[in-house]
């Protein structure tokens, strides 16, 4: 079985870094990662998006995800319903909010939702706009296959500054994230 990701936010914000920094940790937990991003020559603010594919077997597609089993919308204000629509029945969805907007509980059909305050976690941690750690903190409460000790490792590996602080924003959002039944 394959699982699909994608990963919606702005520039700035680690769209990035976290679909390679979560295709890192699915590798050392003994997936097979397969991980690209869209984006344009636009500056710091702009959609940006991440997406990952992983399997406990060789992945032999080379197509783009349109259909992801989960969706992290790590930028609530670029939500549209249409964009639930493309998620994969019984799907996932993670929200960096503090709440779960209406608009997003009405849209929500037969998918899982789960918030949390990645931005509000960065702040207080001192990371401003980079909310990567946080999101992938969240995530890795969802999901049963990744261990938080291997992400904390790839996190120490991966992020060029202010360690301390990414991995204070990993567990924070890791204890914080709310599944919504």
């Amino acid at each position: 079985m394959i699982l699909e990701i994608k990963f919606y936010g702005r520039g700035g914000q680690g769209v990035v870094m976290a679909s390679q920094m979560l295709a890192e940790a699915f590798f050392r937990a003994g997936f097979y990662p397969q991980c690209f991003s869209v984006f344009g020559g636009e500056r710091r603010g702009a959609p940006v998006e991440g997406f990952l594919r992983v399997s406990k077997e060789r992945i032999r597609l080379r197509c783009g995800i349109t259909n992801p089993d989960h969706l992290v919308l790590m930028s609530v204000d670029l939500f549209v319903p249409e964009l639930f629509c493309s998620i994969k029945e019984g799907g996932l969805v993670l929200v960096n909010s503090k709440g779960l907007p209406y608009e997003l509980l009405a849209s929500k059909g037969n998918l899982k939702l789960a918030h949390v305050d990645a931005q509000g976690i960065a702040d207080s941690v001192g990371l401003g706009r980079a909310i990567n750690t946080a999101v992938l903190g969240a995530y890795c409460r969802l999901l049963p296959e990744l261990d938080l000790e291997v992400l904390r490792q790839v996190v120490r590996e991966s992020v060029p500054a202010k360690v301390e602080e990414n991995l204070k924003a990993l567990e924070l959002a890791y204890q914080e994230v709310t599944l919504v039944e």
